[in-house]
Formats: structure tokens, sequence, C-alpha cells
């Protein structure tokens, strides 16, 4: 063994210095014959495997979580100022609202619906529908983090209703769609994290 570690080195085991997939006993001043093997090689997912999967929920990090909250919360908004209404806009403001939060609406729900897709493996009329597949990855993401993910999604559902039913009435119910819109994007990039890391593997000890 010609690769010794520095002398400060206590004795114990260390990885092996010829590069075999074992321990090696360091006892202070030279390499002994004693050696025992590492655990199973844990298998990491591959890059190649797991790609379609990060880009459906790269695509609702980008557009999904904006286009559905986003265009959601415009259509509640111009409803709320509708003309006719006591404070009302004009006309042709209002039909451009609704048309852009629209737009927005579907452009992230078809985000959404490849990303329910990826997490169950398959198609559903739960990963179609607006909102329904948002929670479809809602519960997906929380429950592959290890958390519940029923307080989460009932949670961000009531909101969700209560920003709808009532904002015309409370305004600053307008803050619920955000703060919907800022857990979907961290749970998100977590789980996006999380996946990433298990991709690339872990850097150092072989």
């Amino acid at each position: 063994m010609s690769t010794t570690p520095p002398p400060a080195v206590p004795p114990g085991w260390y990885p092996d210095p010829s590069g075999a997939r074992q321990w090696r006993v360091w006892t202070g001043t030279a390499w002994s014959e004693l050696t025992r093997p590492y655990g199973p090689e844990s298998k990491a997912p591959s890059l190649l495997a797991s790609l379609p999967l990060i880009n459906a929920l790269d695509r609702v990090s980008r557009f999904g979580v904006v286009g559905v909250l986003g265009g959601l919360g415009l259509y509640v908004s111009v409803l709320s100022h509708w003309p006719g209404s006591a404070h009302p806009v004009t006309n042709w403001f209002a039909t451009t609202a609704v048309a852009l939060a629209f737009a927005l609406f579907f452009l992230g729900s078809a985000a959404y619906a490849f990303a329910a897709r990826e997490l169950t493996g398959r198609w559903s009329l739960s990963a179609v529908v607006p909102l329904v597949n948002l929670e479809v990855v809602n519960a997906q993401l929380t429950q592959r983090l290890g958390t519940s993910p029923t307080r989460r999604v009932v949670a961000d559902s009531v909101l969700l209703v209560l920003f709808v039913m009532q904002f015309h009435q409370d305004p600053w119910l307008g803050i619920a769609p955000v703060l919907v819109a800022l857990s979907q994007s961290f749970w998100v990039r977590t789980f996006l994290e999380q996946t990433l890391g298990a991709v690339k593997g872990p850097s150092g000890a072989p």
C-alpha cells in the first residue's frame, strides 16, 4: 500500500487506498491486511429515467403555478369589477382580461396535467381536470417528500374556495392564491432538488 493518510489520522477503518470497494484498517502507521466490504451498492435513479418527470415539474414551476393561480386570480378579480357592478371596469378591459385569464389558466393546467401523468404513471380524469390536477400534483409531491398530503391539500383547497366565493366582499382574500402559489413553488423546487441530488449521487467516497 503506497498511499497513506497523513500522520495525524488516528487508527481506524478507512476507504481502501487501492480503490477497491472496501474498507481497510489504518493502524496509525501503516495499512493492515484487515478489510471488509462496503454495503450493497445503492443504485441511484438514472438521469434518463428521471428526465420526463424533471421536465414536467420544471414546466409546472415556470408556467403551471403562475398560469393556474395567476389566471384564476385575474378572472375572479375582473368578475368582482364587471361592467354594471358597484366598481366596474370598462368593457374592453373586462373582455381582454378574461381572455388573458383563460389563456393563462389553461396553459398552466396543461403543465399540471403532464406533471400529474408523470407522478402517477398514467393518464386519468384527475390528471386532465383543471385545479383537480393541481391537487393531484400537490398530494403526490407531499407524499414523496415524506409528509402527509391530506393537510396540505385541504389547506390549499380551502384557501382557493374562500378566494373564489368571498373575494368580492373581502378583497384581502386576494392573498390566498399568492399563498398557494408560494406553497406550490416551494414543494416543486424542493422535490426537484432532491431528485436531481439522487440522480447525481453522492460525491466523495465510493
